[in-house]
Formats: C-alpha cells, structure tokens, sequence
C-alpha cells in the first residue's frame, strides 16, 4: 500500500505532466472543497476574510471552465488583495487571515488561473494535506477520548482524492486545454455539471 508521501510525489508527477487547463480547474476544485468545508464551520468558527473570498472563487470556477470574461474579475480579486492589509511582509506581526487554509487555497487557484503555473497549483495541493493535518491536531486536543485518527490514512485518504480528481479532469483535457481562451457557453455550462459538481463534493 502506497504511503502518504508516495501519493504526495505522484499527485505531483501527475500535475507536472498535466496541461495548465487541467490544472487551473484540479486547482478550483481542491479550493472548493476547502471553502465549503470552512462555510459549513459553526459561524463562530468562521473567519470574514475567508468567507469574504467566495466570489473570487466563483469567478476562478468560471474562468478554468472557459468563460474568458471572467479573467478581469480574477484579476482585480486578487488585486485588492495584493493591496490589501492582508498582503504583507511582516511575518507574525501581521494579520494572519490570508494562511488560513481555505483562503491561501482559493488565492493560489486565483493565481494557478491567471497565470497558468505549475507552483500555484502544487501550493493548492499542499494547503488542502495541511487543513488535514491541522484538522487532526485540533482532534487530538479537543477529543481526548476519543479513538484517535489514523494520521497517515487520513493524509493518504486526500491525496488519493486528489489522485481522483486528476483522473476524472483528464476526462475532458480535450476541451480544457485551450479553455483560456474560451468556450462555447453549452461547453461551459455542461462541464459545470460534469466537473465542478463532482469536485465540489465532500467524502
């Protein structure tokens, strides 16, 4: 049986031998999953900033599944970030909003879709093994008596989603490998159904 870190290096050998269309759209869906998982927290649990991301997410979805207009929305999100309060170089001294996992994740789609590179999307990956990992370090605090997780099959059990989703993306690298260009509008909206839902989906 493959270990975590086995999976971790063939998620990546997976998304370096992938197209950028196949890995703007991995990297949405792992954002996705992330955002929903941070919406669902109790409201006390939740952080404004991150919430404050879901449009940006929104119109990441839209640009990796071939609406090219979306691009200039993106690309202000991320701007106002860049210029906010929340872009700093003042390591703990500022506010750490942005490192939350469900918010550094749609940041790096953001970018992985503006420009299309390999590291943004490897980031997105790494942010959602690491909410894992967090997750099962609040467990361990919170839930003495409880039966404690399994921390490699836990992490093991994200990756081979990961794994997963690369497979069901390649599907359909025909049709996202010039998606940046644009997409019929029928085009966009069938691969909404056929892959934002199914990667938008919680296990």
């Amino acid at each position: 049986m493959d270990t975590w870190q086995d999976l971790s290096a063939r998620v990546e050998e997976r998304l370096k031998s992938v197209s950028s269309g196949e890995r703007r759209v991995f990297a949405a869906g792992v954002a996705e999953r992330l955002m929903s998982r941070h919406e669902a927290l109790p409201e006390d649990e939740q952080a404004q900033f991150t919430l404050s991301l879901r449009p940006l997410l929104n119109s990441v979805w839209a640009g990796v599944l071939g609406d090219s207009t979306a691009f200039r929305a993106v690309n202000r999100g991320v701007a106002e970030y860049m210029l906010s309060e929340y872009c700093h170089n003042d390591g703990q001294d500022g506010p750490d909003d942005a490192d939350e996992s469900a918010a550094a994740a749609t940041l790096y789609a953001a970018h992985a879709y503006l420009f299309g590179c390999h590291d943004f999307v490897s980031w997105t990956s790494g942010r959602a093994v690491e909410a894992v990992e967090q997750r099962l370090e609040y467990l361990a605090e919170t839930e003495e008596d409880e039966i404690p997780v399994d921390a490699d099959e836990a992490l093991a059990s994200e990756l081979q989603r990961q794994l997963r989703d690369l497979d069901l993306i390649a599907n359909f690298s025909k049709e996202l490998r010039y998606s940046a260009m644009g997409l019929p509008i029928d085009t966009s909206i069938r691969l909404r159904v056929e892959l934002r839902t199914p990667l938008s989906g919680q296990e």
